[in-house]
């Protein structure tokens, strides 16, 4: 099975942003956690500030993966294109995020990006993630 984790804008940062909301963990760290914990799955990692990278990322890799997940950042209250691009794909996406976005600013309640993917996990801290492997995993 192959997974790929894409995060997007300011999410380089875990660790070291806001440690009360994200942790204190940085996601290269927590990256190689996955990979232990999940051997038979082959993944792989993307980051980037720029929304044109994120596109082209799910372009060349949303017809060759078994699952994407995804972490837009801010894009996910922002960005038409990511959604259009999601909607392109054959590759099922999960949106994930590491904070409860309904319990934070109210701008942060929408997302263009769930009516176009399989499932939404959010409020979790890191483990968001996992628990998207696990969908992914376990899918009948």
């Amino acid at each position: 099975m192959k997974i790929l984790i894409i995060n997007g804008p300011n999410l380089n940062l875990l660790g070291k942003r806001e440690p009360g909301i994200y942790g204190t963990m940085s996601f290269d760290q927590y990256f190689d956690s996955l990979k232990t914990l999940y051997p038979i799955v082959d993944l792989s990692y993307f980051q980037s500030n720029n929304e044109g990278d994120l596109l082209d990322c799910l372009h060349k890799e949303g017809f060759n993966q078994d699952g994407i997940i995804l972490n837009a950042g801010a894009y996910t209250h922002t960005s038409v294109a990511i959604a259009d691009a999601i909607a392109a794909i054959n590759s099922p996406v999960i949106e994930v995020h590491i904070s409860n976005v309904y319990k934070r600013e109210t701008f942060r309640h929408h997302s263009f990006l769930s009516p176009v993917v399989k499932g939404v996990i959010a409020g979790f801290g890191m483990e968001s993630y996992r628990l998207a492997l696990e969908a992914f995993i376990n899918q009948d």
